[in-house]
């Protein structure tokens, strides 16, 4: 075996450029959390050939002092920490004094600083195999000026593994993207190939904001978005999430930030992903720009190279906040609620796409170019309960009278509070309007002050059943109803056991299940909200649910599946005909009933379209 030696300098960091600069794009990243660290607020960045002929980093932060330049771009030197307690509790985003050392080994780097204090500024460079530091005087303002040329020059295996200009540019405008969203005081510029790709002015107020998050992540998912800002016990939770309907095939809209720094975290992974259980599409992913803030000695940043990870000291904590954060903004997204406009914000700011902008391929049409997106996004969220109501002529469905007895007829057709909705006073229309008609005994058609919604009846009715069995499980007080005929059906030996065996879990959904026989069961109660569904299908249905899952803690665990299914099959099926007075019953209840703009599935329960839609389809006043 050969002997133990020292490994030279270069080779020393070209080994721990390995772990940090895997394309140009981790070169960006180094550098853009050193001009933050040092205060910038303004950062331009030129780049060439997608970065690997030339990355250009200018800030006007605070700058390198002369004698310190030499140490920057030496190992494990930095500013940033002093001792273990410094480590413990990081409040920067670089800590790890390495970063520059490695870019210099498998480039050709030079830094020029000047801290505002010196009548010049200068400049260092490494030269050599033991990459001796050299400084000289250079014309430079206050700031720093990092410029890195020819990447993996001196190492030819790892350039082969770069891909092509394009591919290279794309991992670095991410990158960008990142950083951009990170801090708002700042000022960014990219230009790729001397042409300008992004360039955003500073600003923290909220117009700024929402239009610097609308040039980078598309002007739809801003106007598709929730504005949230959650504090409680020194936990902040504050950025834009998506409407459940705004889902992408892919999750290449999540933007996660932890104290400035954006992370990936499978804590957080977990908290969002539960928080959208109820609302998104299977196989559809949610979109969301976030920024938690929390105390630093909190959340260990320490825990990869690359600095992508974290680790939160109470991690049930921090998952408990999230989820209940976002869980909440989400419940409250009905079609009597009045978000946050944000995207009138960014209107005010001017904003337009930059030349970069994120593509939405997946996301509804923008306004203007369809019919507004599900659930409300577009005309029917922002008018809640608006004045001006005027009556269609010969009155109609739209004349309060006519709504007058809409709690008993909707109740006869569902049972269990049903119309729990308060009916409008006079003078107002509802968000949802009145109903007009019903079409193939599938959607209902109403008229509102924006124009027509339309309604999938079914979708719409799972939702509110579904959530008023949440509400009654919660509460212990899930209500049965004896039938008038108990109904007796045939099951295997296995299902008889099990029902004989587990008589609490179908009590406590408010099933009465008796065993007859051998391979005999006799439903005696089932649950009111469901007295009208067919009740021997709909026991064998949770029967074979409860089976799945078997063990009760098992079946407490996927609670809500089996609700959703019991919903399923206890709301209005579809060519089942609907009066006037229970059409506008089923339109009051989804404007009470959380998350109603999306059904157990994920579909989305109603559309609007406004009366400027309907006059470009027919090309009035063209």
């Amino acid at each position: 075996m050969a002997k133990i030696q020292l490994l030279d300098s270069r080779l020393a960091n070209q080994i721990a450029a390995g772990e940090v600069v895997e394309r140009p794009a981790s070169v960006l990243k180094e550098l853009l959390e050193n001009a933050l660290d040092a205060g910038a607020r303004q950062i331009s960045v030129d780049v060439e050939q997608g970065g690997s002929k030339l990355i250009r980093v200018r800030d006007d932060g605070g700058g390198i002092d002369h004698d310190d330049l030499p140490l920057a771009m030496s190992r494990h030197a930095t500013s940033k920490i002093r001792g273990l307690d410094d480590l413990e509790a990081i409040g920067t985003l670089g800590f790890r004094g390495e970063a520059l050392a490695a870019i210099s080994s498998v480039s050709r780097l030079t830094l020029a600083s000047n801290t505002g204090e010196q009548a010049e500024g200068w400049e260092v460079t490494v030269e050599g195999r033991d990459m001796a530091p050299s400084v000289a005087p250079a014309a430079h303002p206050r700031g720093t000026t990092v410029t890195m040329r020819d990447l993996f020059f001196n190492t030819p295996a790892r350039r082969r593994f770069l891909r092509t200009e394009k591919t290279e540019f794309n991992h670095l405008e991410e990158v960008f993207r990142r950083i951009a969203l990170s801090e708002f005081q700042t000022g960014f510029r990219l230009s790729h190939n001397q042409k300008v790709i992004h360039q955003m002015p500073p600003g923290d107020d909220p117009a700024l904001r929402a239009a610097r998050v609308g040039r980078l992540c598309g002007r739809t998912f801003i106007e598709q978005s929730l504005s949230v800002d959650v504090e409680l016990g020194g936990l902040r939770l504050h950025g834009w999430m998506g409407l459940p309907t705004f889902s992408r095939s892919q999750a290449d809209l999540q933007y996660f930030y932890v104290n400035g720094r954006v992370i990936r975290d499978k804590v957080v992974s977990h908290a969002v992903r539960q928080a959208y259980a109820d609302v998104l599409y299977h196989g559809r992913h949610p979109a969301y720009v976030l920024f938690f803030e929390v105390d630093p000695a909190l959340v260990d940043v320490n825990v990869h190279p690359t600095k992508h990870e974290v680790r939160f000291r109470e991690q049930r904590m921090v998952h408990d906040f999230l989820f209940r954060s976002l869980h909440r903004a989400i419940a409250d997204v009905r079609p009597s609620s009045e978000p946050r406009a944000v995207a009138s914000l960014a209107d005010s700011a001017g904003m337009a796409p930059s030349q970069g902008s994120m593509p939405l391929t997946s996301a509804p049409p923008a306004a203007g170019d369809a019919p507004a997106g599900f659930g409300g996004v577009g005309g029917g969220y922002g008018g809640g309960y608006g004045a001006g109501y005027q009556s269609t002529p010969g009155g109609g469905p739209r004349r309060l009278a006519d709504g007058a007895g809409q709690a008993g007829a909707y109740g006869a057709l569902v049972a269990g509070g049903a119309g729990d909705a308060a009916a409008p006073q006079p003078g107002q229309t509802p968000p949802l309007g009145y109903a007009v008609a019903q079409l193939h005994g599938i959607f209902i058609v109403a008229e509102n002050e924006q124009g027509m919604v339309l309604v999938d009846m079914h979708a719409a009715h799972e939702r509110i059943t579904y959530e008023r069995l949440k509400r009654d499980w919660a509460e212990q007080k899930v209500r049965s109803q004896p039938l008038l005929v108990p109904v007796s059906m045939a099951v295997s030996s296995r299902e008889a056991d099990f029902a004989e065996q587990q008589p609490e879990v179908f009590g406590r959904l408010g099933f009465a299940v008796e065993r007859a026989g051998p391979e005999t069961l006799v439903v005696r109660e089932v649950p009111a909200l469901l007295r009208n569904a067919d009740s021997e299908t709909l026991v064998r249905d949770v029967l074979s649910d409860l089976l799945a899952q078997g063990s009760s803690e098992r079946i407490e665990r996927h609670l809500d599946a089996l609700l959703s299914s019991m919903a399923c099959h206890g709301s209005v099926r579809a060519n089942r005909r609907l009066t006037v007075p229970e059409m506008n019953a089923l339109l009051r209840d989804m404007e009470a009933t959380e998350r109603s703009g999306q059904c157990n599935h994920g579909r989305p329960t109603w559309t609007q379209m406004s009366v400027k839609e309907l006059d470009r389809l027919f090309m009035r006043g063209q």
